[in-house]
Protein backbone atom coordinates (compact mmCIF):
# COMPACT_ATOMS: atom_id res chain seq x y z
CA UNK A 1 0.00 0.00 0.00
CA UNK A 2 0.80 3.19 -0.65
CA UNK A 3 2.18 5.41 2.23
CA UNK A 4 1.85 8.86 0.38
CA UNK A 5 -1.61 8.01 -0.21
CA UNK A 6 -2.78 6.60 3.49
CA UNK A 7 -4.42 9.20 6.06
CA UNK A 8 -2.44 11.09 8.71
CA UNK A 9 -3.75 13.41 11.50
CA UNK A 10 -2.54 17.10 12.18
CA UNK A 11 -3.28 17.59 15.77
CA UNK A 12 -7.25 16.92 15.22
CA UNK A 13 -6.93 17.47 11.74
CA UNK A 14 -7.63 14.04 9.42
CA UNK A 15 -6.28 14.11 6.27
CA UNK A 16 -7.03 11.13 3.61
CA UNK A 17 -3.16 11.42 2.20
CA UNK A 18 -0.17 12.87 2.94
CA UNK A 19 0.03 15.56 0.02
CA UNK A 20 0.28 18.99 1.14
CA UNK A 21 -0.29 21.90 -1.31
CA UNK A 22 2.15 24.17 0.46
CA UNK A 23 1.44 28.27 0.48
CA UNK A 24 2.59 29.73 -2.99
CA UNK A 25 2.31 33.54 -2.95
CA UNK A 26 0.35 34.97 -5.82
CA UNK A 27 0.51 38.82 -5.51
CA UNK A 28 -2.79 39.54 -7.20
CA UNK A 29 -4.64 41.03 -4.10
CA UNK A 30 -5.75 44.50 -3.97
CA UNK A 31 -5.44 46.52 -0.41
CA UNK A 32 -4.77 43.34 1.00
CA UNK A 33 -8.01 41.96 -0.08
CA UNK A 34 -8.42 38.62 -2.39
CA UNK A 35 -9.57 38.67 -6.06
CA UNK A 36 -11.51 36.84 -8.63
CA UNK A 37 -8.00 35.65 -9.24
CA UNK A 38 -7.36 33.33 -6.00
CA UNK A 39 -11.23 31.67 -6.53
CA UNK A 40 -9.45 30.63 -9.83
CA UNK A 41 -6.39 29.78 -8.41
CA UNK A 42 -7.62 28.25 -5.25
CA UNK A 43 -10.58 26.42 -6.55
CA UNK A 44 -8.98 24.12 -9.38
CA UNK A 45 -5.90 23.28 -6.62
CA UNK A 46 -8.68 22.32 -4.18
CA UNK A 47 -10.49 19.77 -6.61
CA UNK A 48 -6.29 18.25 -7.03
CA UNK A 49 -6.77 15.47 -4.73
CA UNK A 50 -4.04 16.33 -2.16
CA UNK A 51 -5.09 15.75 1.65
CA UNK A 52 -4.32 19.89 2.27
CA UNK A 53 -4.49 22.89 0.98
CA UNK A 54 -2.43 25.56 2.63
CA UNK A 55 -3.40 29.36 1.21
CA UNK A 56 -0.36 31.69 0.63
CA UNK A 57 1.39 33.59 3.01
CA UNK A 58 -0.87 36.37 4.33
CA UNK A 59 -0.26 39.19 6.04
CA UNK A 60 -1.06 40.00 9.62
CA UNK A 61 -1.18 43.43 9.12
CA UNK A 62 -0.47 46.09 5.83
CA UNK A 63 3.04 46.59 7.11
CA UNK A 64 3.60 42.97 7.06
CA UNK A 65 3.22 42.68 2.94
CA UNK A 66 5.85 41.67 0.85
CA UNK A 67 4.47 43.41 -1.78
CA UNK A 68 1.70 46.11 -2.22
CA UNK A 69 -0.27 43.02 -3.80
CA UNK A 70 -0.43 40.36 -1.03
CA UNK A 71 -3.45 39.34 0.36
CA UNK A 72 -4.11 40.14 4.13
CA UNK A 73 -6.22 39.13 6.69
CA UNK A 74 -6.45 42.48 9.35
CA UNK A 75 -9.34 44.41 9.10
CA UNK A 76 -13.05 43.66 8.26
CA UNK A 77 -12.30 44.45 4.31
CA UNK A 78 -9.66 41.89 3.81
CA UNK A 79 -12.10 39.44 6.33
CA UNK A 80 -14.94 40.09 3.59
CA UNK A 81 -13.11 39.61 0.31
CA UNK A 82 -11.88 36.33 1.77
CA UNK A 83 -14.75 35.07 3.16
CA UNK A 84 -16.17 35.57 -0.78
CA UNK A 85 -13.57 33.25 -2.04
CA UNK A 86 -13.75 30.50 0.97
CA UNK A 87 -17.67 30.34 0.36
CA UNK A 88 -17.05 29.39 -3.71
CA UNK A 89 -14.30 26.76 -2.69
CA UNK A 90 -15.13 25.55 0.20
CA UNK A 91 -18.55 24.64 -1.65
CA UNK A 92 -16.70 21.61 -4.01
CA UNK A 93 -13.24 21.12 -2.47
CA UNK A 94 -12.33 17.93 -1.77
CA UNK A 95 -10.10 19.10 1.12
CA UNK A 96 -9.34 20.86 4.06
CA UNK A 97 -8.20 24.50 3.79
CA UNK A 98 -5.43 25.92 5.97
CA UNK A 99 -4.32 29.13 5.85
CA UNK A 100 -0.39 30.66 6.23
CA UNK A 101 -0.30 33.71 8.64
CA UNK A 102 2.93 35.78 8.21
CA UNK A 103 4.83 39.40 8.45
CA UNK A 104 7.71 39.90 6.09
CA UNK A 105 9.62 42.51 8.40
CA UNK A 106 12.40 43.75 6.68
CA UNK A 107 11.63 41.47 3.13
CA UNK A 108 8.51 43.71 2.96
CA UNK A 109 7.82 46.93 0.31
CA UNK A 110 8.75 44.77 -2.46
CA UNK A 111 7.57 45.08 -6.27
CA UNK A 112 6.08 42.11 -7.32
CA UNK A 113 8.73 38.91 -8.73
CA UNK A 114 7.87 39.46 -11.93
CA UNK A 115 9.00 43.10 -12.12
CA UNK A 116 12.29 42.25 -10.16
CA UNK A 117 11.42 42.40 -6.62
CA UNK A 118 13.38 45.26 -5.70
CA UNK A 119 12.54 47.30 -2.80
CA UNK A 120 9.86 49.74 -3.35
CA UNK A 121 10.48 53.38 -1.94
CA UNK A 122 7.32 54.96 -0.50
CA UNK A 123 6.94 57.33 -3.58
CA UNK A 124 7.24 53.58 -5.75
CA UNK A 125 3.81 52.72 -3.56
CA UNK A 126 6.26 50.76 -0.69
CA UNK A 127 6.53 52.21 2.92
CA UNK A 128 8.42 52.18 5.96
CA UNK A 129 9.50 48.48 7.10
CA UNK A 130 9.94 47.19 10.43
CA UNK A 131 12.77 44.46 11.63
CA UNK A 132 14.18 43.05 15.39
CA UNK A 133 17.12 45.24 14.15
CA UNK A 134 17.96 48.17 12.02
CA UNK A 135 19.85 46.14 9.42
CA UNK A 136 18.61 45.67 5.95
CA UNK A 137 18.27 42.40 3.93
CA UNK A 138 20.31 44.07 1.33
CA UNK A 139 22.80 46.49 1.81
CA UNK A 140 21.23 48.95 -0.57
CA UNK A 141 18.23 48.92 0.71
CA UNK A 142 16.73 51.24 3.15
CA UNK A 143 16.84 50.33 6.88
CA UNK A 144 14.31 49.40 8.92
CA UNK A 145 13.10 50.34 12.27
CA UNK A 146 14.19 48.33 14.82
CA UNK A 147 11.12 47.34 16.37
CA UNK A 148 10.57 49.01 20.32
CA UNK A 149 8.51 46.60 22.98
CA UNK A 150 5.56 47.99 22.37
CA UNK A 151 5.79 47.36 18.02
CA UNK A 152 6.27 43.97 18.95
CA UNK A 153 3.38 43.51 21.18
CA UNK A 154 1.46 44.92 18.44
CA UNK A 155 2.88 42.31 15.61
CA UNK A 156 1.93 40.04 18.36
CA UNK A 157 -1.66 40.86 18.86
CA UNK A 158 -2.07 41.20 15.12
CA UNK A 159 -0.98 37.17 14.35
CA UNK A 160 -3.78 36.83 17.28
CA UNK A 161 -6.59 38.45 15.70
CA UNK A 162 -5.71 37.11 12.43
CA UNK A 163 -5.76 33.84 13.64
CA UNK A 164 -9.22 34.22 14.98
CA UNK A 165 -10.42 36.01 11.40
CA UNK A 166 -9.38 32.77 10.06
CA UNK A 167 -10.95 30.53 12.79
CA UNK A 168 -14.22 32.22 11.61
CA UNK A 169 -13.83 31.94 7.80
CA UNK A 170 -13.38 28.29 8.35
CA UNK A 171 -10.08 27.67 8.28
CA UNK A 172 -9.52 24.23 9.65
CA UNK A 173 -5.55 25.12 10.14
CA UNK A 174 -3.31 27.84 10.40
CA UNK A 175 0.18 28.09 9.87
CA UNK A 176 2.72 30.46 11.23
CA UNK A 177 5.32 31.27 9.32
CA UNK A 178 8.34 31.29 10.79
CA UNK A 179 11.02 30.56 7.60
CA UNK A 180 11.92 32.24 4.70
CA UNK A 181 13.81 34.94 5.68
CA UNK A 182 10.64 36.73 7.15
CA UNK A 183 9.77 38.55 10.32
CA UNK A 184 9.70 35.76 12.71
CA UNK A 185 12.91 34.15 11.00
CA UNK A 186 15.03 37.39 11.45
CA UNK A 187 13.69 37.21 15.30
CA UNK A 188 15.54 33.72 15.03
CA UNK A 189 18.62 34.50 13.37
CA UNK A 190 21.71 36.14 15.34
CA UNK A 191 22.18 37.60 11.33
CA UNK A 192 19.38 40.04 11.55
CA UNK A 193 18.75 40.54 15.34
CA UNK A 194 21.42 41.78 16.91
CA UNK A 195 19.07 43.21 19.94
CA UNK A 196 20.61 43.55 23.82
CA UNK A 197 16.79 43.03 25.29
CA UNK A 198 14.63 39.77 25.93
CA UNK A 199 13.99 39.45 22.29
CA UNK A 200 18.18 39.01 21.56
CA UNK A 201 21.18 37.36 22.13
CA UNK A 202 20.77 33.93 23.77
CA UNK A 203 18.88 31.60 21.89
CA UNK A 204 15.91 31.01 24.29
CA UNK A 205 15.61 35.07 23.38
CA UNK A 206 15.43 35.30 19.71
CA UNK A 207 13.17 31.95 20.09
CA UNK A 208 10.53 34.62 22.58
CA UNK A 209 8.67 35.85 20.31
CA UNK A 210 7.95 32.82 17.96
CA UNK A 211 6.82 30.49 21.21
CA UNK A 212 5.01 33.53 22.49
CA UNK A 213 2.69 34.13 19.47
CA UNK A 214 2.68 30.07 18.80
CA UNK A 215 1.33 30.01 22.46
CA UNK A 216 -1.43 32.43 22.23
CA UNK A 217 -2.56 31.53 18.94
CA UNK A 218 -3.07 28.16 20.12
CA UNK A 219 -4.91 29.19 23.16
CA UNK A 220 -7.06 31.64 20.92
CA UNK A 221 -8.30 28.54 18.18
CA UNK A 222 -10.85 25.64 19.21
CA UNK A 223 -8.84 22.67 19.89
CA UNK A 224 -10.47 20.82 16.49
CA UNK A 225 -8.30 23.59 14.80
CA UNK A 226 -5.02 22.63 13.62
CA UNK A 227 -1.75 24.81 14.40
CA UNK A 228 1.76 24.21 12.95
CA UNK A 229 4.45 26.07 11.73
CA UNK A 230 7.03 26.24 8.90
CA UNK A 231 10.80 27.07 9.81
CA UNK A 232 13.78 27.32 7.92
CA UNK A 233 16.17 24.98 9.12
CA UNK A 234 19.00 26.56 8.30
CA UNK A 235 20.29 30.02 7.01
CA UNK A 236 22.74 28.80 4.91
CA UNK A 237 25.56 30.71 5.90
CA UNK A 238 28.25 30.39 8.69
CA UNK A 239 27.16 31.72 11.95
CA UNK A 240 23.31 32.08 11.11
CA UNK A 241 20.09 30.26 11.82
CA UNK A 242 20.69 26.31 11.77
CA UNK A 243 19.92 22.65 12.29
CA UNK A 244 20.50 22.41 15.83
CA UNK A 245 18.76 25.59 16.48
CA UNK A 246 15.87 24.32 14.55
CA UNK A 247 15.94 21.16 16.28
CA UNK A 248 15.39 23.27 19.67
CA UNK A 249 12.82 25.22 18.44
CA UNK A 250 10.41 22.22 17.02
CA UNK A 251 11.07 20.91 20.32
CA UNK A 252 9.88 23.62 22.35
CA UNK A 253 6.79 24.13 19.79
CA UNK A 254 6.01 20.47 20.45
CA UNK A 255 5.88 21.03 24.33
CA UNK A 256 3.55 23.76 23.50
CA UNK A 257 1.09 21.48 21.74
CA UNK A 258 2.45 22.43 17.92
CA UNK A 259 0.55 20.10 15.43
CA UNK A 260 3.39 19.60 12.84
CA UNK A 261 6.67 21.48 11.81
CA UNK A 262 7.26 22.28 8.11
CA UNK A 263 10.53 22.14 7.19
CA UNK A 264 12.24 24.32 4.51
CA UNK A 265 15.04 26.47 4.51
CA UNK A 266 16.90 29.78 3.97
CA UNK A 267 15.83 32.86 2.54
CA UNK A 268 16.99 35.04 5.28
CA UNK A 269 21.00 36.44 3.69
CA UNK A 270 21.53 37.04 0.42
CA UNK A 271 24.99 35.28 1.45
CA UNK A 272 23.65 31.78 1.55
CA UNK A 273 24.76 29.32 -0.66
CA UNK A 274 22.49 26.61 -1.71
CA UNK A 275 23.33 23.24 -3.36
CA UNK A 276 20.31 22.57 -4.80
CA UNK A 277 18.95 19.22 -6.47
CA UNK A 278 16.36 16.68 -5.24
CA UNK A 279 15.52 16.13 -1.95
CA UNK A 280 18.06 19.24 -0.76
CA UNK A 281 15.68 19.89 2.37
CA UNK A 282 14.54 16.85 3.41
CA UNK A 283 17.64 15.78 5.65
CA UNK A 284 16.77 18.76 8.17
CA UNK A 285 13.10 17.32 8.13
CA UNK A 286 14.31 13.90 8.76
CA UNK A 287 16.97 15.51 11.33
CA UNK A 288 14.16 17.37 13.07
CA UNK A 289 11.82 14.27 13.04
CA UNK A 290 13.97 11.95 14.65
CA UNK A 291 13.91 14.17 17.87
CA UNK A 292 9.66 14.34 18.71
CA UNK A 293 6.64 12.65 17.69
CA UNK A 294 4.59 14.81 16.21
CA UNK A 295 4.42 15.06 12.28
CA UNK A 296 7.25 16.93 10.15
CA UNK A 297 5.88 17.93 6.86
CA UNK A 298 9.17 17.57 4.17
CA UNK A 299 9.93 20.07 1.11
CA UNK A 300 12.38 20.63 -1.71
CA UNK A 301 12.56 19.40 -5.17
CA UNK A 302 10.28 16.90 -4.36
CA UNK A 303 8.64 16.50 -8.38
CA UNK A 304 7.87 13.06 -8.80
CA UNK A 305 5.69 10.11 -6.65
CA UNK A 306 8.26 7.55 -6.30
CA UNK A 307 10.49 10.28 -5.13
CA UNK A 308 7.80 11.48 -2.49
CA UNK A 309 6.49 7.93 -2.00
CA UNK A 310 10.67 6.82 -0.98
CA UNK A 311 10.99 10.08 1.38
CA UNK A 312 8.01 8.75 3.37
CA UNK A 313 8.92 4.94 3.21
CA UNK A 314 12.12 5.62 4.32
CA UNK A 315 10.94 7.75 8.16
CA UNK A 316 12.74 11.19 6.72
CA UNK A 317 9.59 12.61 7.19
CA UNK A 318 5.66 12.23 7.51
CA UNK A 319 3.93 14.18 4.60
CA UNK A 320 5.32 15.79 1.37
CA UNK A 321 4.65 19.74 0.64
CA UNK A 322 4.62 20.33 -2.89
CA UNK A 323 4.39 24.11 -4.45
CA UNK A 324 5.75 24.63 -7.75
CA UNK A 325 5.38 21.35 -8.89
CA UNK A 326 1.56 21.87 -8.18
CA UNK A 327 1.66 24.86 -9.66
CA UNK A 328 2.92 23.38 -13.07
CA UNK A 329 0.92 20.25 -12.87
CA UNK A 330 -2.51 21.20 -10.65
CA UNK A 331 -3.72 17.49 -10.70
CA UNK A 332 -0.21 15.77 -9.53
CA UNK A 333 -2.29 13.62 -7.01
CA UNK A 334 -4.00 12.35 -9.32
CA UNK A 335 -1.17 11.14 -11.67
CA UNK A 336 0.90 9.68 -8.20
CA UNK A 337 -2.01 7.50 -6.98
CA UNK A 338 -1.99 5.81 -11.07
CA UNK A 339 1.82 5.74 -10.51
CA UNK A 340 1.28 3.60 -7.08
CA UNK A 341 -1.62 2.17 -7.48
CA UNK A 342 -3.51 3.89 -5.25
CA UNK A 343 -6.98 5.84 -4.92
CA UNK A 344 -7.86 9.65 -5.07
CA UNK A 345 -10.47 11.96 -4.07
CA UNK A 346 -12.19 13.76 -7.28
CA UNK A 347 -15.39 15.68 -7.76
CA UNK A 348 -18.04 13.66 -9.49
CA UNK A 349 -17.79 16.09 -12.20
CA UNK A 350 -14.41 14.28 -13.35
CA UNK A 351 -14.98 11.65 -13.09
CA UNK A 352 -15.27 10.40 -17.01
CA UNK A 353 -11.67 11.84 -17.41
CA UNK A 354 -10.39 8.72 -15.48
CA UNK A 355 -8.22 6.73 -18.30
CA UNK A 356 -8.91 3.11 -19.20
CA UNK A 357 -5.75 1.33 -17.97
CA UNK A 358 -6.31 3.05 -14.20
CA UNK A 359 -10.24 2.18 -13.97
CA UNK A 360 -11.14 2.53 -10.08
CA UNK A 361 -8.28 5.42 -9.53
CA UNK A 362 -11.25 7.98 -8.10
CA UNK A 363 -13.40 7.28 -5.22
CA UNK A 364 -15.80 8.95 -4.11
Amino acid sequence: MSHLFTPITLGKLALQNRIIIAPMCQYSAEQGKATAWHRIHLGHLALSGAGLLIIEATAVEAAGRITPYDVGLWDDATEHALATVMHDVKKYATLPLGIQLGHAGRKASCDVPWRGGGTLSPTQGGWQTFAPSSLPFHPQDNSPLAMTPARIEEVKQAFIDSAIRADRLGFELVEIHAAHGYLLHQFLSPLSNQRKDEYGGSLENRMRIVLDIFREVRQALPENKAVGVRISATDWVEGGWDLAQSITLSRELAALGCDYIHVSSGGLSPKQHITLGPNYQVPFADAIKKTMSIPVIAVGLITDAEQAESILRSGQADAIALARAMLYDPRWPWHAAAILGAKVQAPPQYWRSEPHDVKGLFKS
